[in-house]
């Protein structure tokens, strides 16, 4: 499953159109709504969180955890 992100703004008829889901046409999906202040700024929080994921793409480890 793929998770896909995107921020919008709201129009001003409370609708989001996201056009980039063409692809998705007819399937279910969740969708969770977190309102961000306009000057909230999770840029940073976001990087940070994604630079530790490289931890887990090891050929290394995982030729040794695939042993265990």
């Amino acid at each position: 499953m793929e998770a896909l992100k995107f921020y919008v703004k709201i129009g001003e008829e409370g609708r989001v159109v996201l056009p980039e889901l063409e692809k998705l046409k007819g399937r279910r999906a969740e969708i969770i709504i977190l309102p961000l202040e306009e000057d909230e700024d999770l840029g940073d929080l976001l990087r940070a969180s994604e630079s530790s994921l490289d931890f887990w793409d090891n050929p290394i480890d995982d030729v040794i955890w695939n042993d265990v």
